[in-house]
């Protein structure tokens, strides 16, 4: 069953699923340092900012702490766009985009800067060969990265990492003491 098609149980502290015997967290609170830092290289030039993705909010409240012209959120699961939506009400440079990033690509702007964490994302592979396309000149992208060390995952040139110590509960998507935050620009 697809990730979007998984009834989703909302906590202080986790959003997760439950499949026929395991537990799988699809964001936990203890991010937010990483989401804290993801937000700042992704508003690092200012402008208008892309994330994809916006799970619990954390890193979509840390992108508007920061001095941004636009900010375009794209969700595509079900039970998290009125989250989504209702977080959005009030801020009149935030723009709700429901549906998969991968679908309307096309009609996406270019972006200054671009912050990618889409949990179960089927179309994850086309993000690095389509990243250039969403990032203006001069601008910057990060991404959620689930690897314990500098691994490019999507095959993206020129990439720099900025390590993190962490310190993560036991969980089903990361449990390393070392967070590496990957940048890149355009």
């Amino acid at each position: 069953m697809a990730y979007i098609d998984q009834t989703l149980t909302f906590e202080l502290d986790k959003i997760y699923y439950t499949t026929e015997d395991l537990k799988m967290e699809v964001m936990m609170s203890w991010e937010e340092p990483i989401m804290a830092a993801s937000a700042e290289y992704a508003c690092s030039v200012g402008g208008d900012i892309l994330e994809i993705g916006f799970g619990m909010g954390i890193s979509a409240g840390y992108i508007q702490s920061h001095s941004i012209t636009s900010h375009t959120i794209i969700e595509n699961h079900p039970e998290i766009i009125p989250k989504a939506k209702a977080w959005a009400s009030g801020k009149p440079n935030v723009t709700i985009i429901t549906g998969s990033w991968y679908d309307i690509k096309d009609s996406l702007s270019t972006y200054d800067g671009v912050f990618y964490d889409a949990y179960g994302d089927d179309d994850q592979v086309h993000f690095g060969s389509l990243l250039p396309s969403l990032v203006k000149p001069g601008g910057v992208a990060t991404w959620w990265n689930s690897n314990p060390n500098e691994t490019n995952f999507f095959d993206i040139p020129d990439v720099t990492y900025q390590q993190y110590s962490v310190d993560p509960p036991a969980n089903t998507y990361f449990n390393h003491a070392t967070y590496y935050l990957p940048k890149w620009q355009r």
